[in-house]
Order: C-alpha cells, then structure tokens, then sequence
C-alpha cells in the first residue's frame, strides 16, 4: 500500500511537515460530529449550544451530540442550537463522562469527532481551526485552546453569546486577564508546540476540547468506563501508541465557565486517579519510583523463541531480566509446540523433557507465559523486545537497550546475535503508525523514516563503567544499515548515530 494523501509520512511529532488548507481556496469535505457529555448544568449547556450555533464550519458538515448522562431533572434542547443538534441519553449501565463520550460516538454519524464539554463557550472559528488539520491527516489528535474564567450564573444569555460570537468577538465576552491558563499550555511550550518529540506528549490531549478522526478514535479503543478519573488521560496514551500526532490548535480559542473540580481538588484528585492510570499507563512518571511489582500493562513484551533451547538457556534470558532493575516485563516464551508431555517414557528424555522443565521453572512466574506461537503485538505496551533465541543477558541489557532506544528516539533497534538474526527492540507507537501510513509491507524501512533506527553494540556484554550509553561501533553500523535499509535510510542512520 502506498501512502495515502490522509496519510503522509509525519517524522515523531513534527506536525510542522503538514500544510493545512487555507481559508482564501478551502472547501471543507470532512463532517464532524461535536460530541457534548453533559450532567446537569443546563444554563451552561445552553451556552455552549449558543456559541456553536454561530460557528464558521459549514452548517450542512456539523451535527451536535448532545449525551445526557441521566441528569435530574433530565436535560432538554434549547431553542437557540445548532441545525442538526440531537439529544441522547446514556444507558444506566455505566455513568461518567467516558461512558457519555463513547455513548455520543456511537450515536455520531461525522468522520471527525470533536468533543467539547458542556461548560465550553467556543469562538467562532473554533470547531473550523481543528478541523483544517484533520483534511491534512487520518492520524492526528487535535487540541483545542481553553482559558479558564469565573462562572456567573445568570450573567449572559444564550442570545447574547449567541451575537457576539457570531461577529467575531468571543474573546470579549469575559475579561482575559481574570482568566487563567491551563497547565498543558506550558508543556507545549517547553515542547516547542509538541514537535520536539516526548514518550509523553500524549498527556496533553485531556478533556474539554479535541478532536480525531471516529476511524482512529474506534482504532484505538474508545475511552475505558472502568476508569472514573483520568479516562481521557489513558485513552490520550493509547491514542500515542496507535501512531497519532499531538496538535495543539492555538489559533482559535474558547472559555472555560468555571473552574473544574480536578483543578480545584488537584492534589485529592491525583491521589485518586494515579493508581488507576499507572496500572494502564507504563509511561507515567509514577511507574519510575515505585516499589517493584506486577502492573496491569507492563512496560516490555519481552517474547523469546525457546524452540529447542535447554532450561538453562532459557533461563540465563529470563532470569536476569524478571531479578534486575529493569523487571517491568511480560515474557512469553515461545516453544512452538503444545504443553509437553507426561508419559512414563519421556519423563527422562524425549523432546518434552527439557520444555516440562521450563513449565515447572515459570510456571507460577506471574510476568512469564509459555505460547506455542508468537503473540499479536499488545498496542498499550510501549516496548517489544524479539529475541529469536534465548542469550545469556546481564541484569541490565534491557535497561540499556531502552536508554539507547530514548536516546536517539529512535522507533528500532536492532541488537546483532551470532548465528543469527538480531534482536529487536521495537516502539509500538512507531509500528503502529507505519502499518497505518502503508500496511505491513516494509516496516522496518518505514519506521527507520518516520522515527529513526539505529543499532545496539552486544547485547550481552558485561555491564559498562559509568553510563550505561554506548554509541554502537561505527563497522557495526554500517553493516547493519547494509542489510537493513536502503540509501535514503542509511543516510538517516549516519546522522542519528553523530547525535
């Protein structure tokens, strides 16, 4: 498959290579869907309805979803909305604003799903500024710009939300110096506007406005209803690890009525949801300070041919990584074959002997599984090790092949073996995004291009002096770019490797 024009070759999160279409020769193609989860607050609702009646993206394109997560009294639709406006309530089988995003989802018939909540004023241009990326790309999650200001009950009316928007002047209608700024705008800031790529820039892409592609927000899941707290700040992580770009959209803006509860209960609220999103969620910043243990997503698939390998080999693989610094890992290894047999003859020798072995050895391992096959890779792990065979590794060869890995931000690293082929390192943010982009034909060259590969010198070698960052031997590199990737890549690698 060839890269589609929805679908062009965005290097990491330089978003800056797109050229969205301008206002003077633009005619917009794509229908979006405003998805609203409301509960309670008519009189802001109203608001909101208000401000997106007046929006400058074509009438006949936009549809509201208005989701009712069972209000009491029960929300109704004002007479000031938007033409195709819909209200819809939520079934009472979950509650909470990831069971009313999806439910709205499900109800939206637009190929983009912008959500908004329901206490956002938006500027007139707001739901077009997002949507001119969206007619550049498939694969990117579009923030939308907030401030925060104090809520006044009874202070505007819809229609006159309703008039000033529609002229232009939404920034009027509160004062921005009594507004405030939310967080994430200085992360995007420290970030360059996001292209300057982080594991973590996904975190930004939290609540009251955004947008994506309904294909890609369906690719990726949905939001989890399990979670109460934080399900925008998870599903934002598995957005990152299907491939999306982070674009925060500050050309347009809108107003925040009120101050959330998550800001002004911040430090309950983060005791509340961290345990939820870290057992999800292996980038965030609490995973690197607790206490080992067994977490719901590990950090590392680690899967390991064993075909025809002893249990001493299998274990010198396995041992030192589940015993090291560096356990965050599920381990499957692979026997190509069923349980091993137990009959009387075989009990000794025979070719279940030395498999019955590894059963009994990680059998109650929590983070280790044996498969007869090779695993699908698991999109919400960021990380897969491939070991072809089992190799004698040191306490911290995992460790190290993941610095490298973050060192040069690469999407593959490859580890030569003798006798063999290499081990792979791989980013599943960056597989993901190459299998959107053009399929499964040449993966490898396609990550090397979008997000870079490099090489790892002996994954078996004693653990260095000091860093733990050893820049691979210049004849390895060569040899490896030899084999694996062609002139323009190459080319890439050379670079990447002076860093």
């Amino acid at each position: 498959m060839s890269d589609s024009p929805k679908r062009p070759r965005i290097v990491r999160n330089d978003y800056r290579a797109l050229h969205p279409p301008q206002a003077a020769a633009w005619k917009p193609s794509l229908a979006v869907s405003v998805v609203i989860p409301a509960y309670g607050a008519q009189e802001k609702l109203d608001l909101t309805l208000a401000a997106l009646a007046a929006q400058t993206y074509p009438a006949d394109l936009m549809e509201v979803v208005v989701v009712d997560d069972n209000s009491a009294p029960p929300l109704r639709l004002p007479g000031l909305r938007p033409e195709h406006t819909r209200l819809v309530t939520t079934t009472p089988d979950s509650w909470g604003s990831a069971h009313g995003v999806n439910t709205g989802v499900a109800h939206a018939d637009g190929q983009v799903i912008l959500r908004l909540d329901s206490d956002m004023v938006a500027y007139r241009d707001h739901v077009e500024a997002q949507m001119r990326w969206h007619h550049a790309a498939d694969y990117l999650a579009v923030l939308g710009h907030k401030r925060f200001t104090a809520w006044e009950p009874g202070r505007l009316t819809p229609e006159q939300v309703h008039e000033k928007v529609l002229v232009g002047e939404g920034e009027a209608l509160f004062a921005v110096e009594d507004s405030t700024a939310h967080w994430i705008e200085k992360v995007i800031a420290d970030t360059d506007g996001l292209t300057a790529h982080h594991p973590t820039n996904y975190r930004v892409f939290i609540g009251a406005t955004g947008s994506l592609h309904r294909d890609f927000f369906k690719t990726a899941g949905g939001l989890d209803t399990d979670l109460r707290l934080g399900s925008d700040t998870e599903f934002a992580y598995r957005l990152s690890q299907a491939g999306a770009v982070f674009v925060p959209e500050t050309t347009s803006s809108a107003w925040h009525l009120g101050i959330p509860q998550m800001q002004e209960k911040e430090e309950e609220g983060r005791r509340q949801r961290v345990p939820y999103i870290a057992q999800r969620v292996p980038l965030h910043g609490w995973r690197r300070t607790a206490a080992p243990r067994a977490w719901r997503v590990p950090l590392v698939d680690m899967v390991v041919d064993i075909t025809g390998a002893n249990v001493s080999e299998v274990d010198a693989a396995v041992a030192p990584v589940l015993g090291g610094p560096d356990g965050d890992v599920r381990v499957t290894l692979v026997t190509g074959q069923g349980p091993a047999p137990q009959d009387r003859a075989s009990i000794l020798a025979g070719d279940g002997a030395q498999l019955r072995l590894v059963e009994e050895l990680y059998g109650h391992e929590a983070r280790v599984r044996l498969s007869a096959q090779a695993p699908e890779p698991d999109p919400a792990v960021p990380y897969r090790l491939l070991l072809p065979r089992p190799v004698p590794l040191r306490a911290k060869s995992l460790g190290r092949m993941l610095q490298l890995m973050e060192r040069v931000d690469a999407g593959l690293v490859l580890a030569e073996l003798p006798d063999g082929p290499p081990a792979r390192l791989e980013r599943t943010a960056a597989f993901a995004r190459a299998r959107h982009i053009a399929g499964d034909t040449g993966l490898d060259q396609v990550v090397a291009g979008i997000w870079g590969a490099t090489v790892f010198a002996d994954l078996t070698a004693p653990e260095p002096e000091g860093t733990v960052f050893n820049p691979p031997p210049a004849d390895l590199a060569r040899r490896f770019a030899r084999k694996y990737f062609d002139a323009r890549q190459r080319a890439r690698l050379r670079a990447m490797l002076k860093r």
